[in-house]
């Protein structure tokens, strides 16, 4: 494989960690890989000691390196393929929900049936009008056949909300990095290997720890975004998607400032609009958010971190196009996490509860603020805040959180549950025993006596 070659696909694979997990270590070694001759020694010798502990020397990690996915159709359009008596089943994406609705749809000509006119009880024809129709099945086949275009329909549903659940956590974590195409991501390689590297650091997962989430932007961010800076012809709004700081989109336009704004505010508003559902039915402690019996805490907390990354991301991009002044009409405050009661007394030893959950609890809901049912401006947030003796603009909640600095690069822990664990062999054997997850321990087949 030339050069040439071998950058080329480390920058296909490197577009590809974008919609996945794949440790900084990793995503290092693809850059060396990328760049190539075109790094300075300061940058080949950062990048190398990350490398060294990458795949490609002999390291490997027990964690999946992809966000779980959701279950496509292909159980589904089996069924309904055995039910109308097709050879096989629709040659279709059985991850394309509009896929699945149109072979429902298709299938369901034969027999009267359409997912706009698809009720069992209202809209069934009965035997005479069958036969009318020519239809030469039993009542029970046509009513299998019914159920078979119902549970399709119903499967496209949930993949489709399952699909925008996943793509939210993906916001949350890396911004709009799993989006970009590749044509635009190959067109500037100094961004891309940013992108793939910072995206890599900011999807680490959380170490169960008191210190909390580890400042994504370290060493070799800061070395690769300098690459960047040097650069005559920087992309800096594909930048912005996945690092919407004030340093990045001071350097926009006010046309693509105002794009990026709209779309955060878009993800935000649909991110209230799901934890707005999940709240009306969950029975959740608003004063404490500590977990209850019923709750779905996993759902909500993903739900909670993309909603509060796209928050921060518009008010960042507020700040960059000088319009702040719209918060004093409607601030929508942060939204909680839901956390274990004995994190909660690990986290507060025994005293008050972070003073974010009483603001959060002193304020109005915020997706109530942002339908418009209920006014909260900026006024309102800093009369909370003060009452808690928080800074309104340092804590995030007015203003974007001032910049973390650099961090010293880590090599990624081995976690189980949150645990670090020293090594990946031990640490699948404890995960599959049900270690630090609140389970009952049982036995794994990876054990020894």
């Amino acid at each position: 494989m030339t050069p040439g070659e071998e950058a080329e696909s480390a920058l296909k694979e490197l577009h590809a960690s974008l919609d996945e997990r794949r440790r900084p270590e990793d995503v290092a070694e693809l850059v060396l890989q990328a760049l190539g001759g075109k790094l300075t020694a300061a940058e080949s010798a950062l990048l190398g000691v990350a490398a060294a502990k990458g795949r490609g020397n002999g390291y490997f990690s027990s964690m999946p390196e992809d966000f779980a996915r959701p279950v496509g159709g292909t159980a589904q359009l089996a069924c309904a393929a055995k039910v109308f008596g097709l050879p096989e089943p629709p040659a279709v994406n059985p991850d394309d929900p509009q896929a699945l609705r149109a072979v429902a749809n298709s299938l369901g000509e034969t027999v009267g049936w359409h997912t706009d006119h698809a009720d069992f009880l209202a809209h069934r024809l009965d035997r005479q009008e069958r036969q009318r129709a020519g239809m030469e099945i039993t009542g029970r086949q046509y009513n299998r056949r019914w159920r078979a275009l119902h549970r399709l329909a119903a499967k496209a549903k949930q993949l489709e909300h399952e699909q925008f659940k996943r793509r939210l956590v993906m916001l949350g974590r890396s911004g709009f990095a799993g989006q970009l195409d590749f044509a635009r991501f190959r067109a500037d390689e100094d961004a891309a290997c940013f992108i793939a590297y910072y995206t890599a650091r900011r999807n680490l997962r959380r170490e169960f720890s008191l210190a909390g989430r580890a400042n994504p932007f370290d060493q070799i961010a800061d070395a690769l975004l300098a690459r960047c800076e040097r650069g005559a012809a920087t992309d800096w709004a594909m930048i912005a998607l996945v690092l919407p700081s004030q340093e990045v989109l001071y350097r926009l336009d006010d046309a693509q400032r105002g794009e990026l704004l709209g779309r955060w505010s878009a993800v935000m508003h649909q991110a209230a609009t799901l934890l707005g559902q999940m709240w009306r039915t969950g029975g959740f402690d608003r004063v404490r958010m500590v977990v209850r019996r019923g709750n779905d805490s996993s759902t909500w907390n993903l739900l909670a971190q993309g909603y509060n990354a796209a928050r921060a991301a518009w008010l960042s991009c507020l700040a960059a196009t000088g319009t702040e002044r719209l918060l004093e009409v409607a601030c929508p405050g942060k939204a909680m996490r839901l956390m274990a009661a004995d994190l909660v007394q690990w986290h507060a030893a025994g005293t008050e509860l972070s003073p974010d959950t009483a603001v959060w609890a002193g304020l109005p809901l915020p997706w109530d603020v942002l339908d418009g049912h209920v006014e909260c401006g900026r006024a309102k947030v800093e009369e909370v805040c003060a009452r808690v003796g928080l800074d309104p603009r340092l804590s995030g909640w007015t203003a974007p959180r001032p910049d973390e600095g650099v961090a010293e690069f880590t090599p990624t822990p081995e976690l189980v549950h949150g645990v670090s664990i020293a090594d990946p062999a031990w640490a699948q054997v404890l995960r599959r025993s049900g270690f630090f997850s609140g389970r009952p321990i049982g036995r794994s087949s990876g054990a020894t006596e």
